[in-house]
């Protein structure tokens, strides 16, 4: 079996192009462990799409099936431009969250970045989660998968490995979430780290900067319609939340290495 690594702001997987084998589960855990495995955060399938030009299927580290991933999704726009599977420049995605659409930016014939339409965002008002004698404050986004934001004062002291797992199988979420830590810099500009449902801390996540954006905007932190700069602890990705808060991400795509995997 022959993979690609790539990554999308150090949100790394590894791509195949085919349809999802059965034993995708222990594959997955196996190939993305960073120790005795290929080392990735999952597994992204690409294949021909009935409704869209090409569809994806997102697989975490630890087996379980994601929804959308907006870090992963311009890289299939980058595997399947560069490698030949496509001309086109405008592409349409099929997810579990619906039919994306991918502008891909080329430089010298190859993707250097990918603007993705991510869809509406669905922001709930904030809600109050006992975690031992503590209060969480968050706000729930829906942005195709669930996200908890929470913001704070201080990016040096999330506590984003203590208190990510335990809000992601929070009884509140029993499909489970993806936690968001986030310090606003200015109407413009905010950091965030990230605790991602089946996958733990990862570089960034495409839709989690997302959900946090469409909540800075909910709060009063950032104004719609313009952009907003993500930092990330990969990278930064530039998010534009519409006044009926449609989401367009744009951001890099980078090849890292093929492999291929003995029988």
């Amino acid at each position: 079996m022959k993979f690609t690594k790539m990554q999308g702001l150090g949100n790394d997987y590894l791509y195949i192009y085919g349809e999802v084998p059965p034993d995708i589960e222990a594959l997955s855990k196996r190939l993305s462990d960073r120790h005795f495995g290929a080392g990735s955060d999952g597994m992204i399938y690409i294949s021909p799409s009935g409704s869209a030009d090409f569809k994806m299927r997102i697989f975490n580290a630890d087996g379980s099936e994601a929804r959308m991933c907006g870090n992963g999704i311009r890289c299939v726009g980058k595997y399947v431009y560069d490698k030949g599977y496509t001309d086109k420049t405008h592409l349409t995605i099929e997810t579990l969250s619906g039919i994306k659409t991918l502008d891909l930016d080329l430089r010298c014939g190859k993707v250097k970045s990918v603007s993705v339409e991510m869809g509406q965002a669905d922001v709930s008002d904030d809600i109050k989660i006992p975690i031992g004698e503590d209060t969480v404050v968050c706000t729930p986004v829906n942005v195709g998968n669930p996200h908890a934001v929470i913001f704070i004062s201080d990016m040096d002291k999330a506590p984003v490995a203590d208190l990510g797992p335990q809000l992601e199988k929070h009884s509140l979420f029993p499909g489970g979430i993806n936690v968001e830590f986030v310090q606003v810099i200015s109407d413009h500009k905010i950091r965030m780290r990230v605790w991602e449902r089946g996958s733990g801390i990862t570089m960034a996540c495409g839709t989690g900067a997302c959900a946090s954006a469409a909540a800075a905007v909910r709060k009063g932190f950032c104004n719609s319609g313009e952009p907003i700069s993500v930092v990330l602890d990969g990278g930064e990705l530039r998010i534009t939340v519409a006044p009926d808060n449609c989401i367009s991400m744009r951001g890099p795509a980078e090849f890292v290495y093929e492999g291929e995997v003995p029988e």
